[in-house]
C-alpha cells in the first residue's frame, strides 16, 4: 500500500530529525508542558519512529494509522505555539507557521485513511 509507505516515510523522517536537529523542535514545545523541551522533542521523535514502524508493518498498520492520526492531533499545540511566536516574523516564516495549522487536518485524515484501508 503506497499511501501507508509514504506515511511511514514521513513519520520516520520527522522522527529522525527530532534527534538529528532537535533545536527547532525544542523551540515549539508549549511552555505549559512540564520538564525540559528537549525531553519532549525526544519523546515526540521516538513516538514518530514507533508509529512509522507500526504503519509500515501490515500486521500493525491499522493501529499505526490510528496512532498517526492521534499523534498529528497531539502535536497541534506545538504548531499553534509556532504560529504565535512567529506572528511578527518575516512574511515567509509567518506563511510556514500559519500554513502548518490547517495542514494538520489532512495529516489526521491520512492516518485515519491508512487505518481504514488496512
Amino acid at each position: 500500500m503506497r499511501s501507508a509507505r509514504a506515511l511511514a516515510g514521513l513519520l520516520a523522517t520527522s522522527g529522525v530529525l527530532h534527534f538529528a536537529q532537535p533545536r527547532p523542535f525544542d523551540s515549539i514545545v508549549p511552555r505549559s508542558l512540564p520538564g525540559s523541551p528537549r525531553t519532549w522533542t525526544y519523546l515526540s521523535g521516538a513516538a514518530e519512529l514507533a508509529v512509522a514502524a507500526a504503519v509500515a508493518h501490515p500486521r500493525t498498520r491499522r493501529l499505526g494509522g490510528l496512532a498517526a492520526a492521534g499523534l498529528f492531533a497531539a502535536v497541534f499545540p506545538a504548531n499553534v505555539k509556532m504560529a504565535v511566536d512567529w506572528r511578527h516574523a518575516s512574511p515567509a516564516r509567518r506563511a510556514v507557521a500559519y500554513g502548518r495549522l490547517p495542514l494538520q487536518v489532512p495529516l489526521v485524515m491520512w492516518g485515519l485513511r491508512v487505518a481504514r484501508q488496512a
